[in-house]
């Protein structure tokens, strides 16, 4: 089984990276666990103090439930991973079944501030966009997607993203073992990687 971390800024094109390998490989070999999915469970909170937490920070990420998954799919086993809701800021009932693959990628802004997950890695990846094109695309993303507005958006970005990003995903970049600059559209980065992915699992 191979391993593959993505991190990045929020709106850095992370997603598109994922997607663009996901198309370049056999899909029955390979699984993605989005950190989103694994935000803490925090339902036992009312609706205000959920919109309050740092969703930016690591203390927010399940590292233990993450691992746990990595750890079980290693080992050939079925995993019930967690379904989060932007909207309620909390998560959802559903679970999606995830089946042991060849290929796991473990996509997310903070995928790389926790030690023990970086080092279960095979191959870490950083992909690294002008956070002005960042902010543009987070706007649309969570006006169209997520309910918010601008205000709310714009808040939050100098309030929380910029900083938590400036503090722990942007030092990350220093543990990547590839930099893939302007994301999803970095064509030759994508071609090189999905070369690299296709050799490992053929030996």
């Amino acid at each position: 089984m191979l391993i593959i971390g993505i991190a990045g800024g929020t709106g850095s094109g992370k997603t598109t990276v994922v997607n663009k390998i996901a198309t370049a490989l056999p899909q029955e070999h390979l699984a993605i666990l989005p950190q989103d999915a694994y935000y803490k469970d925090n339902t036992h909170l009312n609706f205000d103090e959920r919109k309050k937490i740092n969703y930016d920070h690591p203390n927010s990420i399940d590292f233990d439930l993450l691992l746990a998954h990595l750890f079980a799919l290693k080992k050939g086993k079925t995993v019930a991973q967690p379904t989060y809701c932007y909207t309620t800021h909390s998560r959802a009932k559903d679970c999606k079944e995830v089946h042991p693959k060849k290929i796991i990628i473990v996509e997310g802004i903070l995928a790389f501030t926790n030690e023990e997950l970086r080092n279960y890695c095979d191959i870490k990846i950083f992909v690294h966009t002008d956070a002005d094109d960042r902010l543009i695309r987070r706007i649309k993303r969570d006006i169209t997607e997520r309910g918010r507005d601008v205000h709310e958006v714009l808040t939050r970005y100098e309030q929380t993203l910029k900083p938590m990003h400036n503090q722990f995903i942007e030092p990350t970049m220093k543990y990547a073992d590839m930099i893939i600059p302007i994301g999803g559209e970095n064509k030759v980065a994508i071609d090189v990687l999905v070369s690299m992915i296709k050799e490992k699992i053929s030996n």
